[in-house]
């Protein structure tokens, strides 16, 4: 089974702040949720081993002990902002990604218990949803990639995204309010950076232009196309080309040549060339 994430297009275009440890955890979750066929409820704990946790993203067993460890003290503070409607009035709704986690050092494992709030958005399969292989991000060294891979994939079909406003967009990629707030950092430390990776790692290609209203940059809009699939390049035995009759005729003559040197092999070479010379008219008449 492939370890496919699915996840509410709501939540994917929420807002929210996690490390690159954080969404990890998050994506192992809902996959082991979907492996182990235990699903996800408000009661239930999911179990995320560090030796898991470090074949998935290629990072050594030390390592993610440790980052396991430290997500446990940061993952429970972590809200995410849904943005919904109430009586037709837009509302921006504040929950809990998780309502209880905790780390066994012994096992070297984080368990998890996703909140109420968020579970029917990485359960439900219905139409507006998302989904993507765990492959496609586990090389993604940076938080803000992941979070930009997933809110482009949205768009796979269609190529091209809609102009996502820069106060939104910043907030959805998990970018805070003091941070990279100048545009050439924004772009180099965010934008550039998250691309990159994406081009480098993923299953697609993507590029961006900026929006401007008259001269200030009020948004970006992504192009995306998928990968081709590499060529297969193992060498494919060659077919032999037809033989022409006068090869054939070259070949069968060889085959009659030994042969009858064969037979006369006690006679000397002069001997043997001599019956040759008799026989070669006959021969080449076969």
């Amino acid at each position: 089974m492939s370890d496919l994430i699915v996840k509410d297009n709501a939540l994917i275009q929420a807002s929210y702040t996690l490390g690159l440890v954080e969404q990890r955890l998050i994506l192992l979750a809902i996959v082991e949720a979907r492996e182990t066929g235990r699903g996800i409820t408000p009661d239930s704990y999911l179990d995320i081993h560090a030796n898991h946790y470090a074949q998935q993203f290629s990072v050594s067993v030390k390592s993610a002990y440790q980052s396991l460890s430290e997500a446990v003290e940061t993952l429970y503070q972590r809200q995410v902002t849904l943005h919904k409607t109430y009586k037709g009035y837009p509302e921006r709704q504040k929950v809990r990604w998780v309502s209880g986690i905790s780390y066994i050092e012994k096992l070297a494992a984080v368990r998890i218990r996703f909140s109420p709030d968020v579970i029917p958005l990485i359960t439900r399969l219905e139409e507006n949803f998302t989904s993507y292989e765990l492959e496609q991000v586990a090389g993604l060294q940076s938080g803000y990639a992941v979070r930009l891979y997933e809110l482009l994939i949205q768009w796979r079909s269609a190529g091209k995204t809609p102009v996502f406003e820069l106060a939104e967009f910043r907030m959805q990629l998990g970018v805070g309010v003091d941070e990279y707030v100048l545009m050439g950092n924004f772009k180099s430390r965010v934008l550039d950076l998250a691309t990159r990776q994406i081009n480098e790692h993923t299953d697609i290609f993507v590029s961006y232009e900026q929006v401007k209203e008259g001269r200030v940059i009020a948004g970006f809009s992504f192009s995306l196309k998928p990968k081709k699939q590499p060529k297969d390049v193992t060498p494919k035995p060659k077919k032999a080309e037809p033989k022409t009759k006068a090869a054939k005729q070259e070949e069968q003559l060889d085959w009659m040549t030994a042969d009858i040197l064969d037979r006369f092999s006690s006679l000397s070479l002069s001997q043997q060339q001599a019956i040759l010379d008799q026989v070669e008219p006959t021969l080449k008449g076969a």
